[in-house]
């Protein structure tokens, strides 16, 4: 642990109006707009909360699926969007958030999965994305701001529907700006900010393979009419697979405005959302391909290094190339997570490893306070609302633990269900996508 950080209030006025320029919607407090919810973050301020349940218990309803996708769902109001895959058929579904019965169903676009052994890659076969066994087209998740809904697939169609199912307007990012060359299979989900819709493309650049390099990107669309307003390139010094991210952008507030932070390919940088001008960067933060995602709070965003790597917390306050030795608050190496995101409630930092090991830190400070294995294997990122932390694995199993400075597990909930996309929460009931079903849980 290396301790290497606040607000002013002269600056307060600013930096509300800066909030509420980032705010991707204006989502009431029950709803769960996008990937890790309301903020990006894994939070939730709902109060009540489940802690307990099995597959005949405290289950308000649930609803079969056609299969499948990793994807979580958006929650606005009494509706739900889930966007899946059958066969090759790209589709986004509209539940009743009430019952769970499926509103209306639209086939987005067609496309085949090419599967890829658990090897590297050829020189070939980094021409082309493959997918892993464990996601296919439709693992990024849809985002809405209670008007229209974006969703977004691994083929690269983007595409936007109004809550009446029509749709508004479509394009593949593949065709507009190359072939994806991603190792795994495309898994970056879209973001909102004011009228704009931000998608990320973080790949292999084929370095040494190919003549012209295979772009990465960072590229905003009119939410309303799918025009593009600004395209930025984000071309890092990593080199094939660790070229790859699969994280999602989230927007912060600061003083000098907002900003969009965005973890991958070596490397932690942030942009001006309305204009996709590159703010700072923290170059060198060389681990491999880079699955879990940012976290934030209080000035600080949480990232872990790719396969693995040491996780950092990081001032996003600078301006221009950053440093670790002034721009690093902590940092720790031990039992880092692979694929799930961190999450922040009351300055207490969770973690998890794929392989069980739960972890709780002071966020600022970087100080452990405990280390505890839970079952299974996991790849869902936590979420934390009431005072408590859910932990996700693979099996359906749920292991529900106080967020507090002492380990205190509450109560372990199973499941019969394969269980990879991340928990959402909205009115007093938690929604679990598994590979078959759609769970809402809490009171009918």
């Amino acid at each position: 642990m290396m301790p290497l950080r606040a607000f002013h209030l002269a600056s307060l006025v600013f930096i509300l109006a800066a909030v509420w320029t980032v705010a991707p919607t204006r989502a009431a407090a029950g709803d769960w707009p996008q990937w890790r919810g309301p903020e990006g973050g894994g939070t939730s301020q709902e109060r009540g909360l489940p802690t307990q349940w099995t597959e005949d218990q405290n289950i308000a309803w649930r609803v079969e699926l056609p299969e499948w996708g990793d994807s979580t769902p958006a929650i606005w109001k009494s509706s739900i969007f889930v966007t899946t895959q059958k066969d090759d058929k790209l589709l986004l579904l509209k539940l009743d958030k009430s019952d769970g019965r499926i509103l209306w169903t639209r086939e987005v676009g067609t496309a085949q999965v090419a599967r890829m052994p658990l090897r590297g890659k050829s020189a070939d076969e980094r021409r082309e994305q493959r997918f892993h066994q464990l996601q296919n087209m439709a693992s990024p998740s849809p985002v809405t701001d209670g008007e229209r809904v974006i969703v977004h697939f691994g083929n690269g169609d983007l595409a936007a529907y109004d809550f009446a199912g029509e749709r508004l307007w479509r394009r593949n990012l593949q065709q507009d700006y190359g072939t994806y060359t991603i190792w795994w299979g495309h898994a970056n989900s879209p973001v909102l900010t004011g009228d704009l819709a931000i998608t990320v493309c973080m790949q292999d650049s084929l370095k040494g393979i190919a003549d012209e390099p295979s772009a990465s990107y960072v590229v905003a669309h009119d939410k309303r009419t799918g025009e593009e307003k600004w395209k930025t390139m984000r071309m890092t010094a990593a080199a094939a697979e660790e070229c790859d991210s699969y994280t999602t952008p989230v927007l912060v507030p600061s003083a000098r405005g907002p900003q969009l932070v965005v973890m991958g390919g070596n490397q932690l940088d942030a942009y001006d959302p309305t204009s996709g001008k590159q703010l700072w960067w923290l170059a060198g933060v060389v681990g491999g391909r880079t699955i879990s995602g940012p976290a934030l709070a209080d000035g600080l965003v949480y990232v872990t290094r790719g396969m693995r790597g040491p996780l950092l917390a990081v001032k996003t306050s600078g301006e221009g190339e950053l440093s670790a030795e002034r721009d690093v608050a902590w940092q720790t190496t031990e039992s880092t997570p692979d694929t799930p995101c961190p999450v922040v409630w009351n300055n207490l930092l969770f973690t998890i490893t794929d392989n069980g090991i739960a972890q709780c830190f002071d966020a600022k400070t970087g100080t452990r306070h405990w280390k505890s294995r839970l079952p299974g294997d996991y790849k869902a990122s936590p979420v934390a609302a009431d005072g408590r932390v859910y932990f996700l694995n693979i099996a359906g199993l749920c292991t529900v633990v106080a967020a507090g400075t002492e380990f205190e597990k509450i109560a372990e909930n199973k499941l019969d269900d394969e269980t990879l996309a991340s928990p959402a929460i909205a009115d007093g009931r938690i929604y679990l996508r598994a590979r078959k079903h759609l769970y809402a849980i809490g009171a009918k």
